[in-house]
């Protein structure tokens, strides 16, 4: 389930100020699955805590699977997603190099 804060962060996101427990279940799933999805992407785990891609990423991803448009999801974010796959490929390269020298 996810955390107290970044399902807030997500409720004021998608401007949801009213209190309902059934809903904040199921956003909490929708963001656990979309935690997933772009740990995924990204190839490990990613700290949605920070204002960076991921996180604006997992923002957007919840926004389609709250509207039932996650179909459209990877379609109109590919660029960013590509981006966020390769910037992170490029630091593990990075840091592997860095541990062989």
């Amino acid at each position: 389930m996810a955390d107290s804060t970044l399902l807030a962060d997500v409720r004021n996101y998608l401007d949801i100020t009213w209190e309902d427990d059934a809903g904040d279940l199921k956003l909490s799933g929708i963001i656990d699955r979309g935690v997933n999805y772009i740990d995924g992407i990204a190839g490990s785990a990613q700290d949605y805590q920070l204002e960076d891609k991921a996180r604006e990423l997992l923002f957007d991803y919840c926004r389609y699977a709250r509207s039932n448009a996650l179909e459209d999801f990877q379609k109109n974010f590919l660029h960013e997603l590509l981006a966020l796959q390769i910037s992170k490929e490029v630091e593990a390269y990075e840091a592997a190099e860095t541990d062989v020298q």
